[in-house]
């Protein structure tokens, strides 16, 4: 079986392992996009760590969960927002205001919106957590 989105099948298969209480989940197979969204999913506190391991192929990220995800997924399609318009999304996304992350890629690499606004830059939004 093909994974024909690599990001989605790394996401629905945290959201899986956290909702069943799992304390580890391995995301193969590994891409530079899902690195950098499991670092903002680190920098936020939704995980307590992400390991690379390479197996001679794409290789896996071994995640380290902590029971601090309600729910996290992709958007799709990718809707770019302007650096005033993360509002918009937030309420479509996440359950309430200032709770919970979206993860943006923008031309300065994958950021959470936070990150984003602060910076006066916009992007494609790409996935939520809370």
């Amino acid at each position: 079986m093909t994974a024909n989105d690599p990001l989605s099948d790394a996401l629905s298969g945290i959201d899986n392992a956290e909702s069943v209480g799992h304390l580890t989940h391995t995301v193969a197979p590994a891409s530079n996009m899902v690195g950098s969204v499991l670092e903002v999913f680190y920098d936020r506190g939704y995980i307590d760590g992400f390991e690379f391991v390479d197996n001679g192929k794409a290789g896996r990220f071994e995640v380290e969960l902590k029971g601090a995800i309600n729910e996290c997924g992709p958007v799709n399609p990718r809707y770019s927002v302007g650096a005033d318009g993360f509002e918009q999304w937030e309420k479509r996304y996440l359950p309430a205001r200032d709770y919970g992350s979206l993860v943006v890629t923008t031309s300065h690499g994958i950021m959470s919106h936070y990150e984003a606004r602060e910076a006066g830059i916009g992007g494609q939004v790409i996935a939520y957590v809370y």
